[in-house]
């Protein structure tokens, strides 16, 4: 009976019910998610509490250890929590997640990542098939399309029309049955492209000189040197004269020469298989991945395969059937060409109940991306041309229209390669979401977005090991009042030059038409810091990457991602640690390959990795520490010889400033290896250490890295495409001392780029514009910066007034 009592009484006092008093639910007391003792990366024990529905943006400087918090603290625990949920035969086959390095971590809730990973960069990927758009649009072509030619399949440039009949054998009731069978599948690829839209072509006149004979040293392809087993392969094969220019050959020989099938032959007593020099030279270098070949062979097959739409689909990917069925006149071709904003009004216009859902959806679709500001593109653009920031803003369409909500969406510097005019609509899709009752969390260096936040952590005090502090956290008014490096620098405004520099030359373009540039005529001023800005989609990187005449001695350094497995690290990325291995065999009396831990002087414990790695199938694998090496990755041996006082993994835990000082003078003067440290730091990566794995870079660092690399080409004209992405409001400062530099040791430096910063410094602005997609591709402006604040005649102009104050 008493037992019965306290139940009752228990229930009534927990939820308030008929005590009068109502107290506030349990359920409602979990608002923040609470951070204890994170040590991912470079973080040094920290703990912080973040509030739920709330917009909380992180700062700090790059390589500060933001990322490390958002990224692979909170969200990867969130992610891996989610895993747990399934079965176990459903977890073997998804990425398997370690648990991160933290001690609580308590009020997760499920989230959404959205990076700036660019998009895969498969031929077949469009804007369309990564955004499901296509998907839609195959299914209404499919009930709607007259004539009628099949399934949605039929409009799919990733499916082949397959067909096959045959027998088969079934077993029923003891009995063995054989049948007939036959199937067809309409796909509506291209045959002749396979889904590409664009055929390969070999341009002959890269291959050999025709005026010469084979005798005269005829071929030209690297690797095909006169006297080689390759050159004496056609030389000696019989099917023609040696001695006789090719221009003169009969089309049998030529034939023999460029398409034989392969033969077996005999040539000066080996027996070698002979075929004609074209699929030879398919098989060998144009089967290969083009970032795996050598500089040479790369730079070979550059000049020697042309890429051309293809003849049969004129570069749409589609077959014929699927390009013969429209509604109202427009066929699926048609529509994948569309500027993105006009396929939306086209589809509002299509009446039709029969498919009223599906109209539906595929309108919102396309509204999200006008509402996003990609309005100006269209679905067939392949996905690996978008930019990182093109890339991210696709990737949210998927969350805009979402009804879900309790849901902690975490984004990654969204702003970036978004003009001042775009950042506004930005930050009112964010504010969207989180008044929807989401939790958002930004790490972002644009002050136009920390200004907006409810919570800001600002991260720090300095990069790397010096980072991976908490060093402020609160409101945005308290964040300009703290000491913080970035409460310091938030009200930072660059002033405009007063005076600027004479160019020394024009790098001319004239009638630029690629992408969307409308007939472009214009001369960048060489010699100088020349800016090109506008807004997202105006057109700035077809002028400067797809414009620029080739042989102007240009070295751009884009945004592509950086191929590195966790093996590779700055030294080896720059090639630093071919000198530094050299210094050390030449101090030693060894041989170089030792102080390679990917080569002979490797730890045969680990193979050089450092660490063992143990697969427990479907639970995250274990990382531990080799114990043979104790992580320094070498054998015992070769950490026996010294340079300096230093063994070569003493070397590689440096940071760059350390070394380049170790590089610099003493026993240990290693010319070449200080020549690229001074540059790694000149570029603001002097924390880094030398053998830093790349997988744990952050993107600023990424480019930077690149960068340094870079600034030892030969090339006299810098091309940067937003320098400024991922740097942080000091750093900004350092990058425009580099470009300063740069400039005035001779070179030109041309910057596309958004930051108002960058625009203020420079000397010459040329501004594209005035829109996006088919309203941009025009020069607005080109002038000096002062002039572009004065006249305000363009959205830059304005905005950049704005700033300037």
């Amino acid at each position: 009976m008493s037992m019965a009592k306290r139940t009752d009484t228990g229930a009534g006092t927990g939820t308030g019910a008929g005590t009068g008093s109502p107290g506030p639910h349990a359920a409602d007391s979990h608002d923040v998610i609470r951070v204890h003792g994170a040590r991912e990366n470079n973080l040094k024990d920290v703990s912080v509490e973040i509030p739920k529905r709330r917009l909380t943006v992180f700062t700090g400087v790059s390589g500060s250890g933001k990322s490390s918090l958002v990224f692979d603290t909170i969200a990867a625990e969130s992610q891996r929590l989610i895993n747990e949920t399934y079965s176990a035969f459903v977890q073997g086959f998804m990425p398997t997640l370690a648990r991160p390095e933290v001690d609580v971590l308590d009020g997760v809730t499920t989230a959404i990542t959205v990076d700036q990973q660019r998009m895969g960069g498969d031929p077949r990927s469009t804007v369309g098939t990564a955004t499901d758009a296509n998907a839609m649009l195959r299914i209404l072509f499919s009930r709607l399309g007259r004539p009628h030619i099949g399934s949605p399949k039929a409009f799919s440039f990733n499916v082949p029309s397959i067909s096959g009949a045959g027998a088969v054998t079934i077993e029923r009731g003891g009995k063995t049955v054989k049948e007939k069978r036959s199937f067809s599948i309409t796909g509506g690829m291209c045959p002749r492209c396979e889904g590409r839209g664009t055929v390969t072509d070999l341009d002959l006149a890269q291959l050999y000189d025709d005026s010469k004979s084979l005798s005269e040293g005829a071929l030209t392809i690297p690797g095909y040197k006169a006297g080689g087993w390759n050159y004496r392969l056609y030389s000696e094969s019989g099917f023609y004269d040696p001695d006789k220019p090719i221009r003169e050959y009969t089309r049998k020989e030529l034939d023999d020469f460029l398409h034989r099938e392969p033969i077996r032959m005999k040539i000066a007593g080996i027996n070698m298989t002979y075929e004609g020099l074209i699929p030879r030279i398919r098989k060998s270098m144009l089967a290969k991945d083009r970032e795996s070949m050598q500089p040479h062979i790369r730079e070979f097959v550059d000049r020697a395969v042309t890429f051309t739409a293809c003849p049969d689909c004129g570069g749409t990917r589609l077959s014929e059937a699927a390009r013969s069925s429209k509604i109202e006149g427009v066929g699926i071709a048609d529509a994948c060409a569309m500027q993105i904003s006009d396929l939306a009004e086209w589809v509002r216009g299509l009446a039709e109940p029969s498919v009223a859902p599906l109209l539906t959806a595929l309108q919102q679709t396309l509204d999200s991306f006008v509402e996003i500001g990609l309005g100006y593109l269209s679905l067939e653009r392949p996905s690996g041309t978008l930019s990182g920031g093109e890339a991210q803003r696709v990737k949210m369409i998927r969350h805009l229209g979402s009804s879900l909500t309790d849901v902690t969406y975490v984004f990654d510097e969204p702003t970036t390669g978004l003009h001042p005019h775009d950042i506004r609509r930005m930050n009112d899709l964010l504010l969207r979401l989180r008044d929807k009752g989401n939790t958002v969390l930004v790490v972002e260096h644009k002050p136009e977005v920390i200004a907006i936040a409810d919570h800001v952590v600002d991260l720090g005090p300095g990069a790397g090991t010096a980072g991976g502090s908490v060093c402020f956290e609160g409101g945005v008014e308290g964040l300009r009042a703290s000491g913080t490096i970035t409460g310091r620098h938030f009200g930072d405004r660059a002033a405009l030059k007063e005076t600027v520099r004479e160019p020394t030359g024009t790098l001319p373009i004239r009638g630029a038409k690629a992408n969307n540039l409308r007939d472009v005529d214009v001369d960048i001023p060489l010699g100088v810091l020349a800016v090109i800005t506008g807004v997202a989609g105006s057109g700035k990187s077809s002028l400067v990457h797809g414009s620029i005449p080739a042989g102007a001695g240009v070295v751009s350094v884009d945004q592509g991602a950086i191929r590195g497995s966790r093996r590779s690290n700055p030294a080896t990325y720059t090639g630093l640690l071919d000198p530094i291995r050299k210094a050390f065999a030449k101090a030693n009396g060894v041989k170089p390959a030792l102080f390679s831990a990917n080569s002979e002087g490797a730890c045969p414990g680990c193979n050089g990795a450092g660490v063992v790695y143990t697969d427990l199938a479907m639970m995250a694998g274990v990382a531990t520490t080799c114990e043979e090496c104790e992580g320094k990755r070498f054998q015992a041996s070769v950490l026996e010889y010294r340079l300096g006082g230093r063994d070569i993994s003493e070397v590689l835990a440096m940071p760059v400033t350390e070394a380049k000082e170790f590089f610099g003078a003493g026993e240990a003067r290693t010319p070449a290896a200080h020549t690229i440290l001074g540059r790694l730091a000149d570029v603001g990566l002097g924390y880094l250490t030398l053998g830093q794995p790349l997988t744990t870079l952050s993107g600023g660092e990424r480019q930077r890295l690149k960068l340094a690399t870079h600034m030892a080409d030969k090339g006299g004209v810098y091309v940067l495409d937003e320098p400024t992405a991922g740097l942080h409001l000091a750093d900004v400062e350092q990058l425009l001392g580099l470009l300063d530099r740069l400039v005035d040791s001779g070179k030109s430096v041309i910057v596309v780029e958004h930051h108002q910063a960058v625009m203020a410094h420079a000397d010459w602005i040329i501004d594209l514009g005035p829109g996006a997609g088919h309203d941009g591709g025009r020069v607005v402006f080109e002038g000096t910066p002062a002039g572009l604040v004065a006249a305000r005649s363009t959205l830059t102009g304005e905005h950049l007034a704005d700033y300037v104050g």
